[in-house]
């Protein structure tokens, strides 16, 4: 299950941020999943909830938000519907795919400063 390393590293990331900051405290972690990641959710969460217990996230919420392929002609910019062959028919340029699709990106920590 991959999905505990990343979370694992998730951890070290906002740890090492919090203490360069001097957080007391992380409240809510917002993580920004591409569809075509190779992450699950679910799997994901569950990560979440194994893995933060005695650390700086014990407390933190993790706010997920999916990121869903939208593909498009680089040139007219025609958005495919999903099933669609990915090569638009007016350009004949293949379909690119929009940024995020694939990324696990840390968006936005909550922390508590003094």
């Amino acid at each position: 299950m991959h999905e505990y390393s990343l979370i694992q590293a998730l951890i070290a990331r906002v740890g090492d941020e919090a203490r360069r900051r001097s957080a007391t405290r992380v409240h809510a972690i917002r993580v920004s999943l591409g569809a075509l990641s190779g992450v699950e959710p679910d799997l994901f969460t569950s990560a979440w909830e194994l893995a933060r217990a005695g650390t700086t996230c014990a407390e933190a919420e993790l706010r997920l938000e999916r990121i869903e392929a939208v593909w498009s002609c680089p040139r007219c910019k025609k958005v495919f519907a999903p099933g669609d062959v990915l090569r638009c028919a007016d350009c004949r340029e293949p379909a690119a795919l929009n940024d995020g699709a694939d990324a696990l990106t840390l968006d936005q920590l909550e922390l508590e400063v003094p």
